[in-house]
């Protein structure tokens, strides 16, 4: 009898149809929730992570950067390519390992060192260390190679003596065409390791083999992303490269490729629990042959997509309670009014814990947004820093610059201020003689003096901010007779004799006040080289040569060695005594020769010195 009352199988069904199949519904748009929000956070995680990778990409160009220019450098002096012609002896050796030792710790690279033509090394910086580089043969090294092809070497290796990774940068030192050694600059990159362990992913650099050669990850050094093949390790085994490094592969398996990078794991398969997930982003370094990998680790925004759904699946259910027990409502109006209180009081406990959860979840995303505000904030500010930092080495070169220019400002104003000292000896005098006339015309030269002297001090400002003022149609001839004025107390002293051959239609496109500096500073050097001689005699002559005049300043002193005339240009170089100068006058009318368009040379003569001034011919007015 009670089977006759049970409702059909069939009826049954039909009537819970519609909530299984809200049921599905739900549980698909739940399952589409977590998809999202994982896809979200990984998204989010790749533009995060690009952003990091793309500052310690730069970080790593400007660590190569500060010290590709050095070997380059090093190689244009003198001193090298006498040495690697002619060595010497053991005094040669000695004083050329305390020059790279030098080099070395201003440039704070790990080692310099200078290789002759065979690879064999003849001098380093590391001479007084346990293991130096002197005596060892390098030939094998691939850097070497390329230094002995006439190029930049670049290369990334375990040192054979010293055992620690570095970068090498080598340059061939040439005489003429001729190749005669390479001089190697090593450089440490573990600082690109130590700066960036903390920042909450693991970055690696590898080789074009795919060997990781830095990484954040200790563990994780000179393994490969791929297995390596045969020839490939013989080929590394013969540069000697990792020394004796495995090279195994790292377990790492690719699980999906996405537009933002591909999704891996790291460590040996495993049912459970599964290995850590990791998004794996890349970039190139083409100037150093490198490839530039970032590891994020996905699991927080596993552990966030899950949150989320489990929240979404919570208020769902919340929701859903609230309709059933809505429709109970309906239901059981008439019911008992216990059991509706009761009802009450369970929603009211529900709806309770439901505000607890949600300001929770609310304080948990309010921390979560300060943090990212936070981080916001720090890559700005690390943005502002490099720029300043930018700034700060450009002035850093203007004030080097600077620097080496102003020592010289003695040199310049000696000889107005000793003009000043003359005039003013001679108007005391001829004040106390009554001789008014005369002395007024003395105070005018200390005042043309002194606006003189303003002058070169103004120019020494342009000339630290590179540039050699306004160049102007100049009148040779007047520019000369200007400076004759001006060295007349210097050239009267030294009982010399100034003769000068300088057409009047002679004109130039220079500075005045510049040129007159350097002409200036010519005449000045001539007057001191007659000093002591038989003859005292200072000739200048000048022509046009197509589209440029050509000035020649000769005296009759001892002249210039022929040793010295590649040198004599040089910052700091000098044959004076000491006290006599400081070896920057020709250095400083160098350059502003060359600022103007021109150009200054010592050429050879068969008495005295004779300095070439070239410069720009002005256009004569028709």
């Amino acid at each position: 009898m009670i089977a006759d009352h049970a409702p059909p199988q069939p009826a049954r069904l039909t009537r819970h149809l519609p909530w299984l199949v809200l049921l599905a519904l739900v549980c698909a748009g739940l399952w589409g929730l977590a998809r999202w929000a994982y896809h979200d956070g990984v998204a989010r995680l790749a533009e995060q992570a690009r952003t990091d990778l793309d500052l310690y990409v730069v970080h790593l160009q400007g660590l190569l950067a500060k010290y590709e220019p050095l070997p380059e450098l090093l190689a244009t002096n003198p001193r090298l390519t006498e040495f690697l012609r002619a060595p010497g002896g053991r005094e040669s050796i000695v004083a050329l390992n305390h020059y790279l030792e030098t080099v070395n710790r201003i440039s704070d690279a790990t080692d310099t060192y200078l290789m002759d033509a065979e690879g064999l090394t003849i001098a380093a910086s590391n001479w007084n260390a346990e293991r130096p580089f002197v005596g060892r043969d390098f030939s094998f090294r691939p850097y070497f190679h390329d230094a002995m092809e006439g190029e930049l070497g670049r290369y990334f290796a375990l040192g054979t003596t010293s055992k620690r990774r570095g970068y090498y940068f080598a340059y061939p030192v040439r005489e003429g065409r001729e190749i005669l050694g390479a001089v190697v600059v090593k450089i440490d990159v573990t600082e690109a390791e130590r700066r960036w362990a903390k920042s909450g992913h693991i970055f690696l650099v590898t080789d074009p083999d795919g060997v990781i050669f830095i990484s954040t990850e200790p563990a994780q050094r000179f393994h490969t992303l791929h297995p390596l093949d045969p020839e490939v390790r013989h080929r590394i085994r013969a540069s000697n490269r990792y020394l004796d490094a495995t090279l195994e592969p790292l377990e790492l398996s690719v699980r999906k490729t996405t537009v933002d990078g591909a999704l891996v794991r790291l460590g040996p398969p495993a049912p459970w629990p599964e290995p850590p997930s990791y998004l794996l982003q890349s970039r190139a370094m083409q100037h150093a042959g490198w490839q530039v990998h970032v590891l994020s680790d996905t699991g927080a925004v596993m552990r966030d997509s899950l949150k989320l759904t489990a929240l979404a699946g919570a208020l769902l259910a919340v929701t859903a309670l609230g309709v059933a027990l809505l429709l109970q409502r309906q239901r059981s109006r008439r019911a008992h009014a216990a059991l509706t209180e009761r009802a009450r009081a369970t929603l009211e406990r529900i709806n309770l814990e439901l505000e607890a959860r949600v300001a929770t979840r609310t304080a948990e995303l309010t921390r979560t947004n300060r943090r990212l505000r936070a981080e916001v904030d720090e890559r700005l500010r690390a943005e502002q820093a490099l720029r300043e930092t930018q700034q700060a080495l450009i002035q850093s070169a203007k004030l080097a610059t600077l620097g080496q220019m102003s020592a010289s400002i003695n040199h310049e104003l000696n000889q107005p201020l000793a003009a000043i000292r003359t005039y003013a000896d001679n108007g005391r005098l001829l004040l106390a003689k009554g001789r008014h006339p005369e002395v007024e015309a003395n105070l005018g030269q200390i005042l043309a003096l002194t606006e003189r002297m303003a002058k070169i001090g103004s120019q020494f400002k342009l000339f630290a901010r590179k540039t050699s003022g306004e160049l102007t149609p100049l009148p040779l001839a007047a520019v000369i007779e200007g400076a004759t004025r001006i060295i007349t107390p210097m050239l009267a002293r030294c009982h010399g004799e100034l003769v000068a051959h300088v057409p009047e239609h002679l004109q130039v496109r220079a500075n005045d006040v510049l040129l007159q500096q350097v002409i200036v500073n010519l005449l000045g050097n001539a007057c001191q080289a007659i000093a002591e001689a038989e003859q005292r005699r200072i000739e200048i002559d000048a022509r046009r040569e197509g589209d440029t005049v050509v000035t020649w300043v000769r005296d009759t002193g001892p002249g210039i060695p022929e040793s010295d005339l590649a040198v004599i240009f040089e910052p700091f170089f000098t044959t004076k005594a000491a006290g006599d100068g400081l070896g920057l006058g020709l250095a400083i009318s160098s350059r502003i020769t060359t600022e103007m368009g021109g150009a200054l040379v010592a050429k050879p003569a068969p008495e005295g010195a004779c300095f070439e001034l070239r410069l720009p011919a002005a256009e004569t007015p028709e």
